[in-house]
């Protein structure tokens, strides 16, 4: 590691510990020639995920979009931003432990779905809504009538 002070490529860790989020490690580190002190954050880099869509398309998988997508079907519904953000934390570790890079759309929406679907009812038929493309007023009678049964 580089000293940022001096340039120096000869460093030592002093302190080594878990940072707030356990997919993070912080480290203090002392420079051995100019002897400033420093901090450094590792993160494991993850390799890249493709989702294919639909019509047949890849894409990079995008944590932000996923996350907007669960923001607009919770709108207005009582679910706080950081329970959104732990089921897209709950999605994507589910994505990675999966074998290959590449995920479909039909997967990311169900687990999705699943989720809110536990979490909050409203969100769940909005999310689904669009997901699914309900066409007409009987889309969303069917889906209502399955969900009520259970």
């Amino acid at each position: 590691m580089r000293c940022p002070y001096c340039g120096h490529l000869e460093t030592k860790v002093i302190d080594s510990r878990d940072a707030e989020d356990v997919e993070v490690t912080r480290r203090r580190r002392e420079c051995e020639k100019c002897e400033k002190r420093f901090t450094t954050y590792e993160r494991v880099e993850m390799v890249d995920l493709y989702v294919k869509k639909k019509d047949g398309k890849r894409e990079p998988f995008k944590r932000d979009k996923l996350l907007s997508g669960i923001e607009k079907a919770c709108e207005k519904c009582n679910v706080s931003h950081e329970q959104m953000e732990k089921i897209v934390d709950s999605i994507e570790r589910q994505l990675r432990q999966r074998e290959g890079t590449e995920v479909t759309s039909e997967l990311i929406g169900n687990l999705v779905m699943k989720k809110l679907k536990s979490l909050d009812k409203v969100a769940y038929i909005r999310f689904a809504s669009v997901y699914r493309e309900f066409a007409d007023l009987e889309d969303f009678q069917e889906e209502l009538k399955k969900l009520l049964k259970k």
